[in-house]
């Protein structure tokens, strides 16, 4: 995990700055955007105007101070508004504080570009042009985004990553791409420019951090247009009390509205919405994930089934060695010398694994210093070493293995094809070891499915997402690796046309789909996907086609960055129903306190027992106001995620914050109004 993820969670820079922010976001045409906010803030310039002229509206009180009374209202209006002010600018804090380090990475370096005569000429980074060929040698930066046609090097991507070990790009294959800013550490990379100035991957990653805050959602613009609603709802309620007020008897005054119409329309919510949201993006960037939009986040929330490649996702990019099966009577013992010593020298990670399984088997044969290690070929298909007293030992592709010993003279033991089978049956790949003329036995290279991967499907499976492996293996191979790794179905022999024609299918049936991959053969697929993870080491057209780019270039992060999502989602629902739960108590605390005194009869509404009817509504008012920064904590780190089933997640939720939200405003406006009272009546309230 990523350091980025342990930030604390309101620095002094972020406070200052959040500060800042929650005056400059007073302007009208920002706070328009948040129509909720927009009308407290309309409430508060009334009230401000009715502290200078009480009577506009034809307010009259004979036992309190009108224009004092309005002066409260309009003040606790106000640092409401700060605070919802406030509660966005921290969310917006944190994605800026990531765009400054973001930003520093960028350096306007020069460029040596290579012209189509070989000579070459420098220019500034920011004067490259998509198609250019530059030359970056060790310790310089590299200019921009590009792909890698020459060359092979270690290059520093902390600068992106955080991750302070270097990794290899190379030309051709899936790990031939690099990022503008990053360094070469070693060796020489000769790299084609993929970006345009400005159009870079940092670019995008700026932007997209800085510009988050307004960029809304479909299921964000849906909330907001039912908090509208209600909110025009409450403003058409608020405005027949007067009315009715007056045939009771009551003149109610017009800040008195202004407070009831405020407690009562989903302030709290919309208060939190745009930090929510921010903060959901915030969490999966500093997940090293790069989010091409919040769309990205929140379908991450809804994902139904997620398509994942077998090799570097499900299982280690390569195969180890897990078993010795001596044939034709050797001992096993003289299997595991021999395959020990042609491993000895072998570099690939089967070599080193069958050289590491022998060791643990109790195997300490040394290789004379004079041996002579054969390399392995496409042509012979195996690998092996010759020892200074002519001994030949040799391991590989068993039909390889036994042509090779045939041509010795030997024979092929009778249960050489057997072990050959079981291992195949057993989903693994069978190398035949043989010494001169003689076949000893068989390694058994095991694709290795990842620790605690089983376990983790369940996980998902307990939230109802399906997963699908996808693997070039043959059936029997797959349906054994599927079944260790516990996922829901598979697709052997795929290719990638096959993983289009599974999203299509899925997507055909309403679901949400996510995907992983990092080739451009995965490109197709990635732009079918609803949701498509690319890996920062796989090609520019992987990243293009994704809507999502993993900087670490971790295959199984999506399993993460799907629990993101869905935690997004499950606090924006919680905080919802928390906020419209509080009305019913603001309910119970102003609308006893308004016709109280006229309608005594509506004194048993008053439940809390609350003193005066202005000591009622500003409690009311002032609950109102502190709730929002008392939730920020929540909404920014998101609320608590849970593998269950959604019945189960709603009930829990509408526990918690449902019951939750209407408790916890009964205590808090009681306690507030022990506190305010005694100053009140100093007041003369």
């Amino acid at each position: 995990m990523s350091k980025k993820q342990n930030q604390k969670l309101i620095t002094p820079e972020i406070m200052h700055q959040a500060i800042i922010g929650s005056f400059a976001k007073l302007n009208p045409r920002y706070m328009m955007k948040n129509p909720v906010m927009f009308v407290v803030e309309i409430g508060c310039i009334i009230s401000l105007i009715l502290s200078i002229v009480p009577g506009l509206f034809g307010d009259v009180s004979q036992d309190i101070n009108l224009r004092l009374y309005n002066i409260l209202v309009c003040i606790v209006l106000f640092i409401t508004i700060l605070f919802a002010n406030f509660a966005e600018s921290v969310a917006e804090g944190r994605g800026k504080a990531q765009a400054a380090s973001l930003k520093k990475t960028q350096k306007d370096t020069k460029a040596r570009v290579l012209l189509d005569d070989e000579s070459e000429t420098e220019v500034l980074s920011s004067q490259l042009k998509k198609g250019d060929i530059v030359l970056v040698k060790a310790g310089e930066v590299i200019p921009g985004d590009g792909e890698v046609i020459e060359g092979i090097a270690s290059v520093d991507e902390s600068a992106i990553t955080g991750e302070s070990a270097p990794v290899v790009r190379e030309s051709g294959g899936d790990f031939c791409s690099v990022t503008g800013g990053t360094t070469v550490v070693s060796d020489w990379l000769k790299i084609q420019i993929t970006s345009d100035p400005g159009n870079s991957f940092l670019d995008r990653m700026i932007s997209l951090v800085e510009g988050a805050s307004r960029k809304k959602t479909p299921n964000e613009i849906a909330l907001n247009t039912l908090l509208v609603s209600l909110t025009i709802i409450f403003l058409i309620v608020i405005v027949t009390l007067y009315p009715i007020g007056l045939y009771s008897g009551v003149q109610l005054q017009t800040s008195t509205l202004i407070a009831l119409c405020v407690c009562l329309i989903p302030t709290t919510i919309g208060g939190l919405l745009s930090a929510i949201g921010i903060a959901g993006m915030d969490r999966v960037t500093r997940f090293n994930v790069i989010a091409m939009s919040g769309k990205a986040v929140e379908a991450c929330g809804d994902v139904d089934t997620m398509i994942l490649d077998k090799t570097g996702t499900i299982t280690f990019g390569n195969r180890l060695a897990a078993d010795f099966l001596p044939v034709g009577g050797a001992e096993r013992s003289e299997l595991i010398r021999c395959a020990a010593l042609t491993s000895v020298l072998d570099e690939t990670p089967e070599g080193k694994s069958t050289l590491d399984l022998a060791k643990q088997m109790g195997d300490r044969s040394v290789l004379a210093e004079d041996a002579q290690f054969i390399e392995f070929t496409a042509q012979t298909r195996m690998s092996g070493v010759d020892l200074p007293d002519g001994t030949k030992i040799r391991k590989g592709a068993s039909d390889s293995i036994e042509k090779y010993v045939l041509e010795q003279g030997g024979k092929i033991p009778s249960d050489l094809h057997e072990q050959v089978e079981k291992v195949s049956a057993l989903g693994g790949t069978p190398l035949t070891v043989c010494e001169n003329a003689r076949i000893l036995g068989v390694i058994y290279l095991k694709d290795t499915v990842k620790p605690g991967m089983a376990e983790r499907f369940e996980r998902l499976r307990a939230i109802g997402i399906k997963t699908i492996m996808c693997t070039g293996d043959n059936p029997l191979t797959a349906a054994t690796i599927a079944k260790e790794a516990g996922v829901d179905g598979f697709i052997a022999e795929c290719k990638p046309e096959d993983k289009i024609d599974v999203i299509k299918k899925e997507q055909a049936e309403g679901k949400i789909v996510a995907m992983t991959g990092d080739g451009t053969n995965d490109a197709p697929a990635l732009a079918q996907a609803n949701v498509g993870l690319a890996m920062n080491s796989g090609t520019t057209a992987a990243k293009e086609a994704a809507n999502m780019v993993d900087l670490d270039s971790d295959p199984t992060k999506i399993l993460e960055v799907v629990e993101i999502g869905k935690q997004l989602l499950i606090t924006r629902g919680s905080l919802t129903t928390f906020s419209i739960a509080n009305d019913i108590a603001k309910y119970f605390a102003i609308i006893p306190a308004m016709f109280m005194m006229a309608i005594p009869e509506l004194s048993v509404l008053n439940i809390m027992h609350l003193t005066t009817p202005y000591s009622a509504i500003l409690s009311a008012l002032i609950f109102n106001a502190i709730i929002i920064p008392c939730l920020i904590p929540l909404a920014i780190k998101g609320v608590k995620y849970r593998p269950m089933s959604s019945g189960r997640m709603l009930a829990r939720n509408m526990l918690i914050y449902g019951l939750g939200g209407v408790i916890t405003p009964f205590v808090g406006i009681k306690i507030i109004d022990m506190i305010i009272y005694p100053v009140l009546h100093m007041l003369g309230f």
